[in-house]
């Protein structure tokens, strides 16, 4: 009796399932172009408008054919006699740059501690963390508005700074916490047996595995830093004057100038994006870190 091989049966359901997997992957990366192109139409708008005449921009509905100009922007840069936005964006980008500096000296240090080496009761810790972001803004903002009073730091970029280390804190620990517990244990055991201290280990070992972790949580404490307005708005005046308190000056009592607000918006706005463009690898390396076993 000669063995014959048993062939499986084949139905239709296999061959169908390849062919309905990717129509639904084509069905959600066309709901994502829809949604991104959602999202990015009031940009373009806004990019649109700001190349607009004021009475052009005016116009309701708006007219996508009316010629293009640069005056707005002009106008935002003091070329029609009004002041200069450079010091407001000087000021942004040194409360920006130096709050998310110290906070990733202060937040790397805490990750460790809450992750790698876990103190006791860790979980405690990061609570308590979170519960410092409950508290709404407003009901802290006379306090230190009469603490900067009497110690003479209103309108003191310093005080800008010390203000945006304290509120992103907090979420550069929560964030980091996570970042460094995917780091592996025998790599930094190692280190010690070969003599590395805390700071060496922190440096050259913990940094440079957790980069795309520390980038991500650099870009959004930057974010969080560069779009903050209500203690700019309280507690500078001329001095320590922040971008987004000046674009709020362009709402005067004689109305609101669409297409140089509109420039203004835009420029103000291009540092992030050109921050989020520039990191936009390691800030999707990062919060997608350990998504992934």
């Amino acid at each position: 009796m000669s063995a014959t091989a048993v062939r499986p049966a084949t139905t239709g359901t296999t061959t169908q399932r390849p062919r309905t997997r990717r129509k639904a992957g084509a069905g959600l990366g066309l709901v994502a172009w829809l949604a991104g192109i959602v999202f990015f139409l009031p940009i373009a708008w806004m990019a649109l408008t700001s190349f607009h005449s004021e009475s052009d921009a005016a116009t309701n509905p708006p007219s996508f054919a009316a010629s293009l100009t640069l005056d707005g922007y002009r106008e935002f840069f003091g070329a029609g006699g009004g002041a200069s936005p450079w010091p407001a964006l000087i000021n942004s980008a040194v409360a920006s740059i130096a709050s998310t500096l110290f906070v990733l000296v202060l937040a790397l240090p805490a990750a460790y501690a809450l992750s790698i080496r876990p103190v006791k009761k860790w979980t405690d810790v990061l609570f308590f963390f979170l519960s410092t972001k409950m508290l709404p803004v407003v009901a802290g903002l006379l306090p230190i508005y009469l603490f900067a009073k009497n110690t003479g730091m209103l309108d003191n970029i310093w005080l800008l700074v010390i203000l945006y280390t304290s509120m992103n804190l907090p979420i550069a620990v929560w964030m980091m916490q996570s970042f460094l517990a995917e780091v592996p244990v025998a790599i930094i055991e190692a280190a010690r047996v070969d003599g590395a201290k805390l700071p060496t280990i922190l440096a050259r070992v913990v940094a440079p595995i957790a980069l795309p972790g520390i980038a991500a949580t650099s870009l959004i404490c930057f974010i969080f830093s560069w779009n903050e307005l209500l203690f700019a708005r309280v507690l500078t005046g001329v001095v320590a004057e922040t971008a987004p308190v000046f674009l709020t000056g362009f709402i005067t009592s004689q109305g609101l100038f669409l297409a140089k607000v509109c420039a203004a918006s835009l420029v103000i706005s291009l540092p992030v994006l050109a921050a989020g463009f520039a990191a936009q690898d390691k800030l999707v390396q990062g919060l997608s870190l350990g998504a992934v076993k």
